[in-house]
């Protein structure tokens, strides 16, 4: 588990460790879905019958069908102030050495449905809290899983479940390190990585690659006279109209940059899908409360703007289109390689930017690749 690269491989790793540990034929890890009232099939792992996958989509099960992680474990748990222990179950319906009162008849026809003909069940509990289970089956006619199997199943989803929690606290580490904080949009180093990875694919097989670069103008007047928290609710209010834009871009990135400078990224969509786009975030802009709209620049490998092997050059061709936009206080995107193809002012521009004066190198140095 703690080589696990996802989640997904985490519980994959977990499902197939304690399926030959405990001597199952299938084996599978839910989650507790508190908010929906389910169990939530998150893996699959061994002989799978007719109907289940190994990743399904949407497996889940009614809490209420299968209430012992929200009943009498809880009960058991916080009365005998001791971990819930594994139970087994048999398809004759007759608890196996798995603990008092452990039947229950959802379990037993399930087993039935699914031509097995045991199952030894593990709650799987996270900072205190019942998180979901471990279940293992073996077929009719092998040996039936015991008090000892239960208990060595207890200690499994223990191990299991400290997996788990690295696993989260991983996952809040990466999410902490590629989002920004004020607007819960990705960041500059989301985008560069993800950017990284959309050139390589127009490389490899010219998928097409597009970015929109978008300062969001006026908000120096703002924080000045209304004060930085204004700001701050100009830069969240504008967050939000570029996700509503973003999603109409299938697998859209969108991001905060830094400061009042945001961008959008798309792999897949055509140039015309994203300029359009772009031109309805500059008028949603546009009609904010604060601020004085967007300046929006957008550079496409759909378009003409000569070969496109690095991150780099694409966000050089956007940049240079924002400043152009920015330049002429356009309301509308301005686009590279849309006046001119090769000749097009923005890509000269891109290509041969102007010299900023001392003190402007020195303000914006390393903000942009």
């Amino acid at each position: 588990m703690a080589a696990a690269r996802t989640p997904q491989d985490t519980v994959a790793a977990a499902a197939e460790r304690v399926l030959a540990a405990l001597g199952g034929t299938f084996a599978a890890v839910s989650v507790w879905e508190r908010e929906r009232g389910r169990l939530r099939v998150l893996v699959n792992a061994g002989e799978l019958t007719a109907g289940e996958e190994r990743f399904p989509e949407d497996e889940s099960y009614p809490v209420h069908d299968f209430p012992e992680i929200a009943e009498f474990l809880h009960e058991e748990w916080a009365g005998g102030g001791t971990e819930p222990r594994a139970w087994v179950e048999s398809m004759e319906g007759a608890e196996s050495g798995g603990g008092q009162g452990a039947y229950r008849h959802e379990r037993v026809a399930a087993l039935r449905r699914r031509g097995r003909g045991c199952c030894v069940v593990a709650p799987v509990v996270l900072h205190g809290r019942a998180w979901g289970e471990l279940y293992v089956a073996r077929p009719p006619g092998a040996p039936s899983f015991g008090r000892q199997d239960a208990d060595f199943a207890t200690v499994l989803a223990a191990v299991a479940a400290a997996g788990i929690a690295q696993t989260e606290r991983l996952e809040e580490a990466r999410r902490l390190a590629f989002t920004d904080p004020l607007t819960g949009l990705a960041n500059r180093r989301a985008v560069d990585a993800r950017l990284d990875e959309a050139v390589e694919r127009h490389m490899a097989d010219g998928v097409v690659v597009s970015l929109v670069v978008c300062d969001l103008n006026g908000l120096k007047h703002v924080n000045d006279t209304l004060g930085h928290a204004v700001g701050d609710r100009l830069l969240e209010r504008f967050g939000s109209v570029l996700s509503l834009c973003g999603a109409m871009l299938p697998g859209a990135l969108v991001a905060r940059l830094g400061g009042d400078e945001f961008c959008l990224l798309t792999v897949g969509p055509a140039a015309d899908e994203v300029v359009g786009v772009a031109a309805e975030l500059c008028r949603r802009a546009a009609a904010l409360e604060l601020g004085e709209g967007v300046a929006c620049g957008v550079a496409s490998t759909g378009d003409r703007i000569g070969p496109v092997a690095t991150a780099r050059r694409l966000f050089r061709l956007a940049d240079a289109a924002q400043y152009r936009a920015k330049a002429a206080r356009a309301t509308g995107p301005v686009v590279a390689g849309r006046a001119g193809g090769p000749a097009d002012p923005v890509v000269r521009l891109a290509d041969h930017p102007p010299a900023a004066p001392v003190a402007e190198r020195r303000r914006f140095r390393g903000r942009r690749p």
